[in-house]
């Protein structure tokens, strides 16, 4: 709750602090980064009741995997914010950009540690909420305004799709608790869960779900085209969201779920592996592609975040330990190299003055620091050794191998593919680190250094990013860096199947190091690096030739988005004339059409089948024959030829529905029939005195068109009533009020309807009763107004 808090204030702080505001919310969010990191070590939840009748509770949860988001989201934060101080110095709108950047830390946390579907899903939302506002910062612009449209539509409806997987699971396992004694996601209860999904039929739909919720976040093919708009968010909020959190909610969706949705012990490929391994190695190939084609660096950054991403889930997807481990320790690697990489990227558009890759070079003679963070972050961002981003490329390149050897035939292209893809990442990142080396471009006048709240924070980060792999160097000689292994072990844990989860809980141990030996994994390393070296020199040749490709629009995502998005524009343009004419009929033809539509539509869907129905047992000669005469009432009001006479016959409807309520022993309802079909007659009557007395012309085929609808309306009307008067529940409302204790001596009343109206629905009679007499006042005073002249 506290950046929630703190978001609020932010707009009367900024009044006092100004541009010091970059260091309050820093404090923030290092306050919230002590509490996350106070909770390492433990393990368990904590629950507050929300909507208690469903179920749902506000329900938080720690453990490994939890912790790292945690700690990603808060103590990038504090770097990002710092950086913040110095980047945004004459920028507009910079309270409300603290306050998003704030809201959205807060969602994330929210998104860690939530232990509630529910709750994950309105945290879920809000990161995309938040990001929206913080992508298009920039409000005059029309790319900004195009990228924030997109992001927004993309993670949100993703988001929806996701729901809808949580509500299948809820479904079978009348829960939305996902840890605790009744956890979806509790070891004792996975494995239980699995089976009732796949006994319900809805192991697929649930896991399809899900799988677009966290693709849309994640940015997987081929969804991934917001990500590059995206960077017309301000560096700092690319930094944030776009390598350290919002795009790792996706990732860990998938990390946290794959307990529950990957058996132990598979023989065959599973639905999970087959969906996750191929959808990450594809969009971490084809987004890398994407990248060698880029011209601008923050493009460059987008497309490779994208593809590490794709790692990740490619990680997450193979069944085995070893892409638990990838999964888990690239998150960690990924944000620490990407961050820093991001950050840079601001100082270089910052100090340079631009982001084209052709117009930038030779820059580490002016920002030399800038220059030894890159060699870090970028190399790591490759897979070379001993760089952090080597260790987890090597895990993926072992569960590729592993899962390839365990299964042949077609699996064998999980390595062919990972090595491909990464031989493209290789290229790009050595493009990138290129920028500092090389000649200067003539163009590129002298580039400024930038001020230290802009250099520290991705100093740090590659100083530990640096740190990670100088801890595998000294593990392969025996000093482990057992803190971190320690950790990074628990988050894997998180993500292991439960089975292995309880047998091998104390077993779990996570450590990384140089290779020793010739492995598969270090041949197929070797090969990237060997190849890359190779491709390099011709990189522009690669750059040139994507890009032709990418001049056939089918072959773009953003075509086929555009295409969609600016056709259902064009649909709507269209159809507005034919919907708004301003004539009520119109509306309300559209209107009863929908309804009818969605209702039947409804029941088909539902397999609703019709209940048997006949006359009542307590159906008289004298109650069928007063039915009968309503009926031909009914008919005679849609031949009447003028205004009175419809009146008039709709009336013996009213009145023969009054008869039917004495003949059945209601006098109470037949009264107030009587009562209301009198005074909505006088009404009427006094109405058509101002109207013609004929209806006038009417086409046949308008004519044709009503009666289609009115016969459709009434049949919805005619099934929804039986199908809802059906229900014979066991305990009937209206016993309570045949209580006598009840109703007369509790309440003091004899007639029920009027203990009902004054004493059980008090409240609601009050406000009905409210509402009336405001209409009742509001024609008063019109009425007094016109008789003063007044005409507004």
């Amino acid at each position: 709750m506290l950046p929630f808090a703190a978001a609020v204030v932010t707009p009367l702080v900024y009044r006092v602090l100004r541009e010091r505001t970059a260091y309050y919310a820093a404090a923030v969010a290092l306050a919230c980064f002590g509490m996350v990191a106070s909770q390492l070590g433990t393990s368990g939840s904590v629950s507050y009741q929300w909507i208690p009748s469903l179920g749902v509770s506000l329900q938080f949860y720690v453990d490994g995997l939890s912790l790292l988001i945690g700690f990603l989201a808060s103590g990038v934060g504090v770097l990002i914010l710092t950086y913040s101080g110095g980047y945004m110095h004459g920028e507009p709108g910079k309270a409300k950009y603290y306050t998003a950047l704030l809201a959205f830390m807060g969602s994330m946390l929210g998104v860690a540690f939530s232990a509630d579907l529910v709750s994950l899903f309105v945290f879920w939302e809000l990161t995309s909420l938040s990001s929206f506002i913080l992508i298009g910062h920039y409000t005059d612009r029309r790319s900004s305004q195009y990228a924030a449209r997109k992001s927004m539509l993309i993670t949100v409806s993703g988001g929806l799709f996701m729901l809808i997987g949580f509500l299948l699971i809820n479904h079978v396992a009348g829960t939305f608790a996902m840890f605790g004694p009744s956890g979806i996601l509790s070891p004792e209860n996975a494995a239980m869960t699995n089976e009732q999904l796949h006994a319900a039929g809805l192991f697929v739909p649930a896991l399809a779900l899900i799988a677009v919720g966290a693709a849309a976040k994640s940015a997987q093919v081929p969804l991934h085209i917001w990500l590059p708009n995206a960077m017309e968010a301000p560096t700092p909020v690319s930094a944030f969201l776009h390598s350290a959190t919002m795009v790792k909610a996706g990732v860990y969706l998938i990390g946290r779920f794959r307990p529950l949705f990957l058996p132990e012990g598979v023989h065959v490929i599973p639905d999970w592996m087959l969906l996750f391994a191929v959808l990450g190695l594809v969009t971490m190939t084809i987004t890398a592609i994407l990248a060698v084609a880029a011209t601008d660096i923050k493009e460059l950054l987008a497309y490779s975040t994208a593809s590490h991403l794709g790692l990740i889930v490619a990680g997450f997807g193979f069944a085995s330990e070893y892409g638990a481990e990838t999964g888990a320790f690239h998150i960690l690697n990924h944000a620490m190299f990407k961050a820093a990489l991001f950050l840079v990227a601001g100082i270089i558009a910052h100090e340079a003055g631009t982001r084209k890759i052709k117009h930038l070079g030779g820059l580490w003679r002016d920002l030399p620091i800038t220059a030894a963070i890159t060699v870090v972050a970028a190399l790591g961002m490759a897979g070379v050794p001993p760089f952090n981003g080597f260790y987890s490329k090597e895990f993926l390149f072992e569960s590729a191998y592993h899962a390839a050897h365990v299964h042949g035939g077609l699996a064998w292209l999980f390595p062919v593919v990972a090595v491909f893809g990464s031989i493209f990442t290789f290229l790009y990142s050595i493009r990138f680190l290129m920028l500092f080396f090389g000649e200067k471009p003539k163009g590129l006048g002298h580039v400024h250094r930038p001020p230290l709240t802009m250099l520290v924070p991705p100093a740090i980060l590659g100083t530990i990013a640096a740190l990670i792999g100088l801890g595998g160097v000294t593990d392969t000689f025996g000093i482990a860096p057992s803190a971190l292994n320690g950790f990074v072990g628990s988050v894997v844990e998180s993500t292991l199947p439960p089975a292995a989860h309880a047998e091998a809980a104390e077993a779990v141990h996570f450590s990384y190091h140089l290779p020793t030996s010739v492995t598969p994994a270090a041949t197929m390393s070797a090969i990237t690096i060997a190849v890359g070296l190779v491709a390099y020199q011709y990189y522009d040749d690669l750059h040139r030739g994507i890009n032709r490709l990418l001049t056939v629009n089918p072959l773009r995502a953003n075509w086929w988005y555009d295409n969609a998005v600016y056709g259902l524009n064009d649909a709507s343009v269209e159809t507005i004339p034919h919907v708004q004419t301003g004539l009520l009929r119109t509306y309300a033809t559209w209107s009863l059409t929908a309804v009818t539509l969605l209702a039947l539509g409804g029941y088909a869907a539902a397999g609703v089948a019709l209940p048997s129905f006949g006359f009542a047992a307590g159906m008289t000669p004298s109650l069928a024959l007063v039915l009968g005469v309503a009926v031909v009432g009914a008919f005679a009001v849609s031949i009447a030829p003028s205004h009175i006479s419809g009146v008039l016959t709709l009336s013996i409807l009213g009145f023969m529905v009054a008869i039917f309520y004495i003949l059945a022993d209601a006098p109470d309802l037949a009264l107030t029939q009587l009562v209301v079909e009198t005074l909505t007659l006088v009404i009427f009557l006094l109405v058509l005195d101002r109207l013609p007395t004929f209806y006038g012309e009417i086409k046949r085929s308008r004519a044709v068109r009503d009666g289609v609808l009115s016969l459709a309306v009434g049949t919805t009307v005619f099934v929804t009533v039986l199908v809802t008067t059906v229900a014979d529940p066991a305990n009937s409302i209206a016993q309570t009020f045949l209580d006598y204790g009840v109703t007369v001596e509790e309440a003091g009343g004899h007639n029920i309807v009027n203990v009902i109206l004054v004493d059980f629905r008090g409240f609601d009679t009050m406000g009905e009763i409210s509402v009336v007499a405001m209409a009742a006042l509001s024609v008063l005073t019109l009425i007094a107004m016109r008789e003063r002249g007044e005409t507004q």
